[in-house]
Protein backbone atom coordinates (compact mmCIF):
# COMPACT_ATOMS: atom_id res chain seq x y z
CA UNK A 1 0.00 0.00 0.00
CA UNK A 2 2.82 2.31 1.24
CA UNK A 3 4.79 1.63 -2.48
CA UNK A 4 1.76 2.43 -4.48
CA UNK A 5 0.88 5.65 -2.34
CA UNK A 6 4.84 6.33 -3.09
CA UNK A 7 3.88 5.74 -7.23
CA UNK A 8 1.32 7.77 -7.19
CA UNK A 9 2.96 10.80 -5.84
CA UNK A 10 5.64 10.40 -8.05
CA UNK A 11 3.54 10.26 -10.60
CA UNK A 12 2.00 12.89 -9.41
CA UNK A 13 4.94 15.04 -9.00
CA UNK A 14 6.05 14.19 -12.58
CA UNK A 15 2.27 15.23 -14.27
CA UNK A 16 3.29 18.82 -12.42
CA UNK A 17 6.76 19.26 -14.01
CA UNK A 18 5.93 17.93 -17.13
CA UNK A 19 4.49 21.42 -18.51
CA UNK A 20 7.40 23.28 -16.85
CA UNK A 21 9.94 20.84 -18.62
CA UNK A 22 8.19 20.82 -21.97
CA UNK A 23 8.21 24.98 -21.82
CA UNK A 24 12.12 25.14 -21.31
CA UNK A 25 13.18 22.85 -23.66
CA UNK A 26 10.88 24.43 -26.05
CA UNK A 27 12.78 27.68 -25.27
CA UNK A 28 16.20 26.18 -26.11
CA UNK A 29 14.65 24.85 -28.72
CA UNK A 30 13.90 28.42 -30.27
CA UNK A 31 17.16 29.98 -28.83
CA UNK A 32 18.80 27.39 -31.44
CA UNK A 33 16.72 28.31 -33.98
CA UNK A 34 17.94 31.77 -33.30
CA UNK A 35 21.85 31.48 -33.08
CA UNK A 36 21.84 28.82 -36.07
CA UNK A 37 19.61 31.23 -38.53
CA UNK A 38 22.64 34.02 -37.25
CA UNK A 39 25.42 31.69 -38.85
CA UNK A 40 23.07 30.79 -41.79
CA UNK A 41 22.75 34.45 -42.42
CA UNK A 42 26.08 35.48 -41.61
CA UNK A 43 27.14 32.78 -44.53
CA UNK A 44 25.28 34.73 -47.10
CA UNK A 45 22.06 33.21 -47.21
CA UNK A 46 19.16 35.01 -48.72
CA UNK A 47 16.34 35.59 -45.77
CA UNK A 48 13.68 35.48 -48.33
CA UNK A 49 14.91 32.25 -49.50
CA UNK A 50 15.29 30.93 -45.54
CA UNK A 51 11.34 31.47 -44.82
CA UNK A 52 10.15 29.46 -48.33
CA UNK A 53 12.26 26.52 -46.99
CA UNK A 54 11.17 26.93 -43.47
CA UNK A 55 7.64 27.10 -44.23
CA UNK A 56 7.35 23.88 -46.75
CA UNK A 57 9.30 21.75 -44.35
CA UNK A 58 7.06 23.09 -42.24
CA UNK A 59 4.07 22.18 -44.18
CA UNK A 60 5.20 18.83 -45.06
CA UNK A 61 6.00 18.08 -41.05
CA UNK A 62 2.03 19.05 -39.98
CA UNK A 63 0.33 17.69 -42.90
CA UNK A 64 0.51 14.39 -41.88
CA UNK A 65 -0.91 14.99 -38.39
CA UNK A 66 -3.26 17.34 -39.58
CA UNK A 67 -4.78 14.79 -42.65
CA UNK A 68 -4.87 12.13 -40.09
CA UNK A 69 -5.96 13.42 -37.15
CA UNK A 70 -8.37 16.10 -38.44
CA UNK A 71 -10.13 14.14 -40.86
CA UNK A 72 -13.85 13.89 -39.27
CA UNK A 73 -13.83 17.29 -37.60
CA UNK A 74 -12.51 19.51 -40.38
CA UNK A 75 -15.35 22.22 -41.23
CA UNK A 76 -16.09 22.61 -44.98
CA UNK A 77 -13.85 26.01 -46.66
CA UNK A 78 -15.62 28.76 -47.31
CA UNK A 79 -14.58 32.43 -48.60
CA UNK A 80 -14.11 34.23 -45.88
CA UNK A 81 -12.58 31.42 -43.94
CA UNK A 82 -9.90 31.59 -47.05
CA UNK A 83 -9.50 35.11 -47.06
CA UNK A 84 -8.44 34.96 -43.62
CA UNK A 85 -5.57 32.24 -44.10
CA UNK A 86 -4.24 34.15 -46.76
CA UNK A 87 -3.99 37.15 -44.54
CA UNK A 88 -2.80 34.78 -41.66
CA UNK A 89 0.16 33.64 -44.56
CA UNK A 90 0.83 37.03 -45.13
CA UNK A 91 1.43 38.59 -41.61
CA UNK A 92 2.83 35.62 -40.44
CA UNK A 93 4.79 33.60 -42.56
CA UNK A 94 5.76 36.29 -44.75
CA UNK A 95 6.11 39.83 -43.15
CA UNK A 96 6.63 38.82 -39.61
CA UNK A 97 9.51 35.96 -40.58
CA UNK A 98 11.27 38.40 -43.44
CA UNK A 99 11.06 41.26 -41.18
CA UNK A 100 12.44 39.46 -38.45
CA UNK A 101 14.88 37.88 -40.44
CA UNK A 102 16.75 40.53 -41.77
CA UNK A 103 15.99 42.41 -38.36
CA UNK A 104 18.50 39.21 -36.61
CA UNK A 105 21.24 39.78 -39.47
CA UNK A 106 21.34 43.58 -38.70
CA UNK A 107 21.70 43.09 -34.84
CA UNK A 108 22.06 40.05 -32.70
CA UNK A 109 20.41 37.08 -31.60
CA UNK A 110 20.00 38.53 -28.06
CA UNK A 111 18.40 41.40 -29.09
CA UNK A 112 15.99 40.11 -31.46
CA UNK A 113 14.90 37.72 -29.02
CA UNK A 114 14.15 40.93 -26.79
CA UNK A 115 12.11 42.66 -29.25
CA UNK A 116 10.13 39.72 -29.59
CA UNK A 117 9.12 40.09 -25.89
CA UNK A 118 7.43 43.00 -26.69
CA UNK A 119 4.38 40.60 -28.24
CA UNK A 120 2.11 40.58 -25.52
CA UNK A 121 2.25 44.06 -25.02
CA UNK A 122 1.61 45.05 -28.40
CA UNK A 123 -1.56 42.56 -28.85
CA UNK A 124 -3.03 44.21 -26.18
CA UNK A 125 -2.69 47.31 -27.70
CA UNK A 126 -4.38 46.31 -30.90
CA UNK A 127 -6.88 44.01 -29.01
CA UNK A 128 -7.93 47.46 -27.60
CA UNK A 129 -7.75 49.29 -30.87
CA UNK A 130 -10.42 46.70 -32.19
CA UNK A 131 -11.99 46.43 -29.32
CA UNK A 132 -11.83 42.76 -28.23
CA UNK A 133 -9.82 44.30 -25.11
CA UNK A 134 -11.66 47.01 -22.66
CA UNK A 135 -9.07 48.76 -20.19
CA UNK A 136 -11.00 50.62 -17.07
CA UNK A 137 -8.34 52.17 -15.13
CA UNK A 138 -10.46 51.86 -11.62
CA UNK A 139 -9.15 47.97 -11.81
CA UNK A 140 -6.01 47.41 -10.88
CA UNK A 141 -5.46 44.59 -13.94
CA UNK A 142 -5.97 46.97 -16.47
CA UNK A 143 -3.37 49.69 -14.46
CA UNK A 144 -1.15 46.94 -15.05
CA UNK A 145 -1.52 46.09 -18.60
CA UNK A 146 -1.54 49.83 -19.63
CA UNK A 147 1.90 50.37 -17.55
CA UNK A 148 3.60 47.10 -18.38
CA UNK A 149 2.51 48.30 -22.08
CA UNK A 150 4.34 51.65 -21.53
CA UNK A 151 7.03 50.47 -20.00
CA UNK A 152 7.95 47.61 -22.67
CA UNK A 153 7.88 50.30 -25.24
CA UNK A 154 10.43 52.30 -23.30
CA UNK A 155 12.44 49.31 -23.20
CA UNK A 156 12.57 48.77 -26.85
CA UNK A 157 13.04 52.37 -28.02
CA UNK A 158 15.95 52.71 -25.15
CA UNK A 159 17.27 49.47 -26.79
CA UNK A 160 17.01 51.06 -30.35
CA UNK A 161 18.30 54.55 -29.84
CA UNK A 162 21.28 53.86 -27.21
CA UNK A 163 23.64 50.77 -27.73
CA UNK A 164 26.03 51.75 -25.02
CA UNK A 165 29.12 50.44 -24.00
CA UNK A 166 29.61 46.52 -25.03
CA UNK A 167 29.98 44.83 -21.62
CA UNK A 168 32.20 42.04 -20.47
CA UNK A 169 30.79 38.72 -19.35
CA UNK A 170 32.50 36.12 -16.88
CA UNK A 171 32.41 33.39 -19.47
CA UNK A 172 34.06 35.77 -22.41
CA UNK A 173 35.74 37.79 -21.03
CA UNK A 174 38.97 35.69 -22.70
CA UNK A 175 37.54 36.63 -26.21
CA UNK A 176 37.80 39.70 -28.42
CA UNK A 177 35.62 42.46 -28.46
CA UNK A 178 34.74 42.88 -32.52
CA UNK A 179 33.89 46.73 -31.92
CA UNK A 180 37.38 47.48 -32.37
CA UNK A 181 38.53 50.96 -33.59
CA UNK A 182 38.65 49.85 -37.46
CA UNK A 183 34.87 49.65 -37.57
CA UNK A 184 32.84 51.58 -39.13
CA UNK A 185 30.79 52.82 -35.88
CA UNK A 186 28.35 54.92 -37.88
CA UNK A 187 27.86 52.36 -40.24
CA UNK A 188 27.12 49.83 -37.41
CA UNK A 189 24.97 52.35 -35.68
CA UNK A 190 22.54 52.75 -38.92
CA UNK A 191 22.57 48.65 -39.34
CA UNK A 192 21.38 48.41 -35.67
CA UNK A 193 18.55 51.12 -35.96
CA UNK A 194 17.54 49.99 -39.31
CA UNK A 195 17.42 46.17 -37.20
CA UNK A 196 15.57 47.37 -34.66
CA UNK A 197 12.57 49.13 -36.84
CA UNK A 198 12.66 45.74 -38.86
CA UNK A 199 12.03 43.17 -35.25
CA UNK A 200 9.08 45.93 -33.95
CA UNK A 201 7.70 45.78 -37.87
CA UNK A 202 7.62 41.82 -37.42
CA UNK A 203 6.17 42.10 -33.61
CA UNK A 204 3.49 44.04 -34.95
CA UNK A 205 2.77 41.80 -37.74
CA UNK A 206 2.86 38.80 -35.08
CA UNK A 207 0.68 40.43 -32.78
CA UNK A 208 -1.99 41.05 -35.97
CA UNK A 209 -2.04 37.30 -36.68
CA UNK A 210 -3.14 36.64 -33.08
CA UNK A 211 -5.51 39.28 -33.45
CA UNK A 212 -6.98 37.67 -36.58
CA UNK A 213 -6.29 33.79 -35.49
CA UNK A 214 -8.94 33.78 -32.76
CA UNK A 215 -11.87 34.83 -34.91
CA UNK A 216 -10.30 32.11 -37.81
CA UNK A 217 -10.55 29.43 -35.33
CA UNK A 218 -14.03 29.74 -34.54
CA UNK A 219 -15.15 29.83 -38.04
CA UNK A 220 -12.41 26.70 -38.98
CA UNK A 221 -11.99 24.85 -35.49
CA UNK A 222 -9.29 22.35 -36.76
CA UNK A 223 -6.02 24.27 -35.57
CA UNK A 224 -3.78 21.40 -37.51
CA UNK A 225 -5.13 22.11 -40.42
CA UNK A 226 -5.37 25.35 -40.16
CA UNK A 227 -1.99 25.79 -39.37
CA UNK A 228 -0.68 23.68 -42.01
CA UNK A 229 -3.08 25.97 -45.16
CA UNK A 230 -1.15 28.75 -43.45
CA UNK A 231 2.35 27.68 -43.47
CA UNK A 232 1.43 26.19 -47.35
CA UNK A 233 -0.52 29.25 -48.30
CA UNK A 234 2.64 31.07 -47.07
CA UNK A 235 5.46 29.60 -48.70
CA UNK A 236 3.79 30.48 -51.99
CA UNK A 237 3.35 34.06 -50.90
CA UNK A 238 7.20 34.06 -49.74
CA UNK A 239 8.10 32.48 -53.12
CA UNK A 240 6.52 34.99 -54.61
CA UNK A 241 8.34 37.33 -52.64
CA UNK A 242 11.38 36.02 -53.14
CA UNK A 243 11.37 36.14 -57.03
CA UNK A 244 10.72 39.60 -56.89
CA UNK A 245 13.48 40.09 -54.24
CA UNK A 246 16.07 37.96 -55.88
CA UNK A 247 16.95 38.20 -59.30
CA UNK A 248 19.46 35.04 -59.43
CA UNK A 249 18.59 31.78 -59.51
CA UNK A 250 22.03 30.79 -57.16
CA UNK A 251 20.39 32.10 -54.02
CA UNK A 252 17.50 28.89 -54.19
CA UNK A 253 20.69 26.40 -54.19
CA UNK A 254 20.64 24.63 -51.08
CA UNK A 255 23.17 21.68 -50.09
CA UNK A 256 23.62 19.77 -47.03
CA UNK A 257 25.32 22.32 -45.01
CA UNK A 258 24.34 25.37 -42.27
CA UNK A 259 21.84 26.63 -44.97
CA UNK A 260 19.77 23.25 -45.40
CA UNK A 261 20.16 22.70 -41.03
CA UNK A 262 18.63 26.46 -40.22
CA UNK A 263 15.88 26.04 -42.67
CA UNK A 264 15.03 22.45 -41.34
CA UNK A 265 15.26 23.14 -37.84
CA UNK A 266 13.12 26.22 -37.81
CA UNK A 267 10.60 24.46 -39.64
CA UNK A 268 10.19 21.47 -38.02
CA UNK A 269 11.32 22.27 -34.55
CA UNK A 270 9.87 25.92 -34.24
CA UNK A 271 7.14 25.73 -36.78
CA UNK A 272 5.61 21.90 -35.91
CA UNK A 273 7.33 20.37 -33.23
CA UNK A 274 6.64 24.03 -30.99
CA UNK A 275 3.37 24.79 -32.08
CA UNK A 276 1.65 21.09 -31.23
CA UNK A 277 3.98 21.23 -27.55
CA UNK A 278 2.73 24.44 -26.99
CA UNK A 279 -0.67 23.81 -27.23
CA UNK A 280 -0.42 20.67 -24.98
CA UNK A 281 1.09 22.97 -22.06
CA UNK A 282 -1.77 26.06 -22.94
CA UNK A 283 -4.51 23.42 -22.65
CA UNK A 284 -3.12 22.55 -19.56
CA UNK A 285 -2.19 25.78 -17.92
CA UNK A 286 -3.44 28.20 -20.17
CA UNK A 287 -1.71 30.84 -22.04
CA UNK A 288 -0.01 33.39 -19.48
CA UNK A 289 1.65 30.32 -17.82
CA UNK A 290 2.73 29.42 -21.78
CA UNK A 291 3.87 33.24 -22.15
CA UNK A 292 5.74 33.65 -19.28
CA UNK A 293 8.63 31.50 -20.31
CA UNK A 294 9.69 33.52 -23.03
CA UNK A 295 12.27 36.06 -21.40
CA UNK A 296 14.20 32.47 -20.46
CA UNK A 297 14.82 32.54 -24.02
CA UNK A 298 16.61 35.67 -24.31
CA UNK A 299 18.62 34.41 -21.61
CA UNK A 300 20.08 31.14 -23.17
CA UNK A 301 20.54 32.85 -26.66
CA UNK A 302 22.93 35.43 -25.09
CA UNK A 303 24.78 32.37 -23.30
CA UNK A 304 24.93 30.83 -26.28
CA UNK A 305 25.84 33.63 -28.47
CA UNK A 306 28.48 34.87 -26.21
CA UNK A 307 29.96 31.13 -26.71
CA UNK A 308 29.11 30.27 -30.10
CA UNK A 309 29.15 33.89 -31.87
CA UNK A 310 31.63 35.28 -29.72
CA UNK A 311 28.65 38.43 -29.66
CA UNK A 312 29.03 41.32 -27.52
CA UNK A 313 26.41 42.40 -25.27
CA UNK A 314 25.77 46.52 -24.75
CA UNK A 315 24.70 47.98 -21.46
CA UNK A 316 21.51 49.43 -23.74
CA UNK A 317 20.28 46.02 -24.38
CA UNK A 318 21.03 45.02 -20.65
CA UNK A 319 18.70 48.31 -18.98
CA UNK A 320 16.27 47.84 -22.10
CA UNK A 321 15.69 43.85 -21.95
CA UNK A 322 15.14 44.61 -17.89
CA UNK A 323 12.56 46.79 -18.74
CA UNK A 324 10.94 44.79 -21.54
CA UNK A 325 10.47 41.85 -19.23
CA UNK A 326 9.09 43.83 -16.10
CA UNK A 327 6.84 45.24 -18.95
CA UNK A 328 5.88 41.62 -20.15
CA UNK A 329 5.02 40.29 -16.59
CA UNK A 330 3.27 43.79 -15.70
CA UNK A 331 0.53 42.65 -18.43
CA UNK A 332 0.85 39.24 -17.90
CA UNK A 333 0.00 39.78 -14.53
CA UNK A 334 -3.36 41.94 -15.61
CA UNK A 335 -4.37 38.91 -18.08
CA UNK A 336 -3.90 36.48 -15.64
CA UNK A 337 -6.05 38.75 -13.04
CA UNK A 338 -8.57 38.78 -15.83
CA UNK A 339 -8.94 34.80 -16.61
CA UNK A 340 -9.27 34.39 -12.57
CA UNK A 341 -12.18 37.17 -12.61
CA UNK A 342 -13.68 35.57 -15.48
CA UNK A 343 -13.54 31.84 -13.69
CA UNK A 344 -15.18 33.33 -10.40
CA UNK A 345 -18.14 34.95 -12.06
CA UNK A 346 -18.28 31.48 -14.01
CA UNK A 347 -18.30 29.72 -10.59
CA UNK A 348 -21.32 31.99 -9.12
CA UNK A 349 -23.73 31.78 -11.64
CA UNK A 350 -27.18 31.34 -10.57
CA UNK A 351 -28.26 27.58 -11.87
CA UNK A 352 -31.34 27.53 -14.26
CA UNK A 353 -34.76 26.18 -13.54
CA UNK A 354 -35.16 23.20 -15.28
CA UNK A 355 -37.85 20.45 -15.24
CA UNK A 356 -36.78 17.24 -17.55
CA UNK A 357 -39.17 15.31 -18.82
CA UNK A 358 -38.87 11.67 -19.88
CA UNK A 359 -40.34 9.82 -23.01
CA UNK A 360 -43.74 8.89 -21.29
CA UNK A 361 -44.35 13.02 -20.35
CA UNK A 362 -42.91 11.76 -16.71
CA UNK A 363 -40.56 14.80 -14.71
CA UNK A 364 -37.35 13.21 -13.94
CA UNK A 365 -35.87 16.02 -12.54
CA UNK A 366 -36.73 20.33 -10.79
CA UNK A 367 -34.14 22.68 -9.95
CA UNK A 368 -36.22 25.12 -8.17
CA UNK A 369 -35.40 29.01 -7.74
CA UNK A 370 -37.42 31.64 -5.68
CA UNK A 371 -38.66 34.62 -6.94
CA UNK A 372 -35.52 36.98 -6.21
CA UNK A 373 -32.96 34.50 -7.61
CA UNK A 374 -35.15 34.65 -10.95
CA UNK A 375 -35.17 38.34 -11.05
CA UNK A 376 -31.28 37.81 -10.51
CA UNK A 377 -30.91 35.29 -13.05
CA UNK A 378 -32.95 37.53 -15.54
CA UNK A 379 -30.73 40.64 -14.68
CA UNK A 380 -27.84 38.38 -15.52
CA UNK A 381 -29.22 37.73 -18.90
CA UNK A 382 -29.58 33.98 -18.18
CA UNK A 383 -32.26 32.06 -19.85
CA UNK A 384 -34.91 30.54 -17.55
CA UNK A 385 -36.28 27.21 -19.59
CA UNK A 386 -39.22 25.24 -18.20
CA UNK A 387 -40.10 21.94 -19.93
CA UNK A 388 -43.55 20.30 -18.22
CA UNK A 389 -45.67 17.18 -19.89
CA UNK A 390 -47.84 16.90 -22.65
CA UNK A 391 -50.59 16.41 -21.08
CA UNK A 392 -49.95 19.30 -17.98
CA UNK A 393 -49.26 21.35 -20.69
CA UNK A 394 -52.76 20.85 -22.51
CA UNK A 395 -54.67 20.93 -18.85
CA UNK A 396 -53.03 24.30 -18.40
CA UNK A 397 -54.39 25.71 -21.69
CA UNK A 398 -57.92 24.12 -21.34
CA UNK A 399 -58.15 25.78 -17.85
CA UNK A 400 -56.62 29.06 -19.78
CA UNK A 401 -59.74 28.82 -22.26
Amino acid sequence: MAMQQQGGAEETLMQRCKPYLAMISLQFGYAGMNVITKVSLNHGMSHYVLVVYRHAFATLSIAPFALILERKVRPRMTLRVFINIFLLALMGPVIDQNFYYAGLKYTSPTFSCAMSNMLPAMTFVMAVIFRMEKVNLKKARCVAKVAGTLVTVAGAMLMTLYKGRAMEMIWSKHTHLHDGPHQDAAAAAKDWFKGSIFLIIATLAWASLFILQGPTLTRYNAPLTLTMLICFVGTLQAIVVTLAMEHTTDVWKIGFDMNLLAAAYAGIVTSSIAYYVQGLVIQVRGPVFASAFSPLMMIVVAIMGSFILAENIYLGGIIGSVLIVAGLYSVLWGKHKESVEKKDIEATEIPVAIKGVDANGRIMDIVELDEVQLEKAKANGKAVTISVPAEEARMQRDGEN
